[in-house]
């Protein structure tokens, strides 16, 4: 059966709402309370929001809360992590702070990396930096410890690294693949001044890219193949897919493989 809506949310919040101990959040104690949990008028004020629109939202009235007043009601309820998503989800908004990128791999997804070898694999946030990497990765791109943390970043690396841009067989589809990814990236977290500022490095530093960014293509494509010339195992050619982890959604697992017999030959003399 299919639910409406607008029936969950009102649901949704009445059931959060009813199974809070007011006493848990400090409120005073009342007496003749007809039913469990919190009162709509408690849940306002913990909100900042008028009764009425409690009531509303309640009855399924049609209303559509802003991310505000969204994370205002997350908080007022106790919500945890799953419950703050759904509630977001429910009413079609984006949480705020979702335009911040993780700076370190999970553990579990770094340890999963190391796991994978000898297959080359990294986990990357929403701006393509590098979080986590093998040793087989190492191998085939670069030494990225002896890079400044800002330059570790598979966009910059393919695009403007003076080495590592110039190994693409393909190099005219791998600069507008790259471009259309960070597009992407970019409309799904308008508000990452870092990643916009990478944006904006790379249309000054490169005439190329400006012309394909002014282009506005859009892509975000999870599997494919890159062929490279190696300065040491000579042709590469490699399958790539990424995975997204459902506990911690801003990161990416990159797995790469070879794609052929040859290139399998040329991995094995990197290895």
């Amino acid at each position: 059966m299919v639910t409406d809506v607008t029936q969950e949310l009102a649901a949704f919040l009445r059931s959060r709402r009813e199974r809070l101990d007011p006493q848990d959040l400090g409120l005073p104690a009342r007496r003749q309370r007809r039913t469990p949990g919190l009162r709509r008028e408690e849940v306002a004020e913990l909100a900042g929001v008028s009764v009425d629109y409690v009531v509303r939202l309640e009855q399924a009235r049609g209303l559509r809360p802003s991310a505000d007043v969204v994370e205002a009601l997350a908080g007022a309820l106790r919500l945890n992590t799953d419950e703050r998503a759904y509630l977001f989800g429910l009413t079609r908004q984006r949480p705020r702070g979702e335009d911040k990128a993780a700076t370190e791999a999970d553990p579990s997804l770094a340890g999963l990396v190391a796991d994978l070898a000898p297959r080359p694999a990294m986990v990357m946030n929403h701006r393509f930096d590098l979080l986590a990497w093998n040793s087989e990765m190492v191998k085939v791109l670069v030494d990225f410890d002896t890079l400044p943390p800002s330059r570790r970043n598979a966009i910059w690396l393919c695009l403007l690294h003076p080495e590592i841009r110039e190994r693409y067989v393909d190099r005219d589809r791998t600069v507008r693949d790259g471009v259309a990814h960070l597009r992407s990236a970019w409309a799904a977290h308008p508000e990452d001044q870092v990643l916009a500022g990478l944006i904006a490095e790379c249309v000054t530093g490169d005439d190329e890219f400006a012309r394909l960014w002014a282009a506005g293509d859009v892509r975000l494509n999870g599997r494919g193949d890159k062929v490279m010339r190696h300065p040491r195992a000579g042709r590469i050619a490699l399958r790539f897919e990424t995975l997204t982890s459902l506990q911690d959604p801003g990161q990416l697992l990159v797995i790469f493989r070879a794609a052929d017999a040859g290139s399998q030959a040329a991995m094995d003399r990197l290895s």
